[in-house]
């Protein structure tokens, strides 16, 4: 049997409450005071229309202006690129322990103290 995939569309009213509606599911609308209230309770309002509503794929298309989507897609990229930069810096903070404790053979806490981490961290460094 194969899931269902709906697109739901999440607009705000004038009342500023969130309005959710299957466009190929004539009828089938909600709303809610917050986009989360909105998004639970339109798979309810699916159940009344379809069979597969408790498993099927909602797909949102949320519904903003030009500025606010900009501004959503600005701040969505530079938290992917501090993501990958905090994990990039954990990497090189990791073999700079490893360096120091395995090749060198100094002691976590002087590791530690010329990396600015604690020993117990060090000591979590090296061992992953």
């Amino acid at each position: 049997m194969t899931k269902g995939r709906y697109r739901v569309v999440f607009e705000r009213d004038d009342g500023r409450a969130w309005i959710a509606h299957v466009p190929s599911v004539r009828g089938c609308h909600t709303y809610g005071r917050t986009i989360d209230q909105a998004r639970k309770r339109i798979r309810e309002a699916l159940a009344l229309w379809v069979d597969d509503a408790e498993t099927a794929e909602l797909v949102e298309d949320v519904r903003l202006p030009p500025r606010a989507l900009e501004a959503v897609r600005r701040s969505r990229d530079a938290r992917r690129r501090a993501t990958e930069q905090r994990e990039k810096a954990h990497d090189t903070t990791a073999e700079a322990a490893r360096t120091l404790v395995e090749d060198l053979d100094l002691g976590l806490r002087d590791a530690a103290d010329l990396l600015g981490l604690s020993h117990q961290r060090v000591q979590q460094l090296v061992r992953s």
